[in-house]
């Protein structure tokens, strides 16, 4: 395979170096700068991309080391975004009383504001760090960014004030007008894989977060449709040769998550609605439901299953991967699926409760099996 998704994949984001962490901490404190701090994050890329080839991956990422978190980082980036809620401390802090892979009750998730008009920034948002990541490998260089459903999901109406957005289809294209503009600017530069990271379609899929969106005064059976259209709108010129996946998980934090449910309330909609190239599914544990959602997959979909957990370091046996790619083959062809972790290593600093060796050592096992399986991986 030429085109993402390959076999052999994954999601992107991985454990933040200890050196990494303590730049990050000293410019935060401004005992270095902005300079000092860039150039330990590019030589710590420059080694996270060795380490994810010497894998035997093709699609290759910066590992999400210039972030603090998956979507906060991206989402204020833009003009009118503010994030209210949580601060990127407190999200660190292990959540009590909640055991290591199980879902954290009464979660309160960080909450991006549009307080004005949108506008992407000049010079863009991923530009600087693609052009790095693409001089540095010689596979392809995949960028992951949060989906525009993340500016309404998490706030709904509530979210988006209503003298920048009286009428809120305005704020709908304008949404997916700045996701267009960061799209197409990356492409012109060369990007030929792009992920869009969307919880927020896993999160339908959980009775009570389905609950709090109708609580919002949303439409829990209707946001599929709303969501897939701010996607098509914002994809709609990418090249031929761009990949576009999108990425469901329902919640990687410190080994915990956050939502619960299979994917039969989204699965029709989403993957006949979402014109991309594939999706990334979460399928490592029960909380992600069993494959029959799969039979709505139509043809030349593909589905990245998601069945090594990047939540906890002890290797998965290859004799069950192969039973449930088997089990899964059953809802849809085998030729149409991929293998990867559900999520990355770390969505935000503080990272999976794992070992940096243990996410090593669990790609390799993903792209050997890949290679047996699809001898084209």
């Amino acid at each position: 395979m030429t085109k993402g998704p390959f076999r052999a994949d994954h999601v992107g984001s991985f454990l933040r170096p200890k050196e990494l962490m303590g730049a990050r901490e000293k410019r935060k404190n401004g005992d270095i700068s902005a300079e000092d701090l860039t150039e330990v994050e590019d030589r710590l890329i420059r080694v996270v991309v060795e380490k994810q080839e010497a894998t035997g991956l093709k699609s290759i990422t910066d590992g999400d080391f210039r972030r603090t978190s998956w979507s906060g980082d991206f989402l204020t980036a833009i003009d009118g975004v503010e994030m209210s809620g949580l601060t990127s401390a407190s999200a660190s802090a292990p959540p009590k009383d909640t055991p290591l892979g199980g879902k954290v009750e009464n979660w309160q998730p960080p909450t991006p504001i549009t307080t004005k008009k949108l506008a992407r920034p000049a010079g863009g948002i991923q530009r600087p760090s693609f052009e790095f990541l693409n001089s540095v490998t010689t596979k392809t260089a995949k960028v992951c960014i949060p989906s525009p459903s993340m500016l309404h999901f998490r706030g709904g109406r509530g979210g988006v004030d209503e003298t920048a957005y009286p009428d809120m289809e305005e704020f709908f294209d304008d949404v997916s007008a700045v996701w267009k503009a960061e799209i197409m600017d990356l492409a012109s530069m060369g990007c030929k894989y792009l992920q869009l990271d969307d919880t927020n379609l896993a999160y339908l899929c959980d009775t009570n977060m389905r609950q709090r969106v109708a609580d919002l005064g949303e439409d829990p059976d209707q946001l599929p449709l709303l969501y897939a259209r701010l996607i098509n709108n914002a994809i709609a010129d990418r090249p031929d040769d761009m990949a576009i996946t999108v990425h469901l998980c329902r919640g990687n934090s410190l080994s915990r998550g956050h939502a619960e449910g299979g994917y039969e309330p989204v699965a029709e909609k989403m993957f006949n609605e979402v014109k991309i190239d594939g999706f990334f599914l979460e399928y490592d544990s029960e909380r992600a439901g069993d494959f029959q959602p799969l039979r709505f997959v139509p043809k030349g979909l593909k589905i990245v299953l998601g069945i090594v957990t990047s939540k906890f370091g002890e290797l998965e046996s290859t004799d069950d991967l192969k039973r449930r790619i088997d089990e899964a083959s059953e809802f849809m062809p085998v030729d149409q699926m991929c293998l990867s972790p559900q999520c990355g290593f770390a969505s935000h600093t503080g990272g999976n409760i794992l070992e940096d060796d243990q996410q090593w050592a669990k790609l390799n096992m993903i792209t050997e099996l890949a290679s047996e399986i699809w001898p084209d991986a």
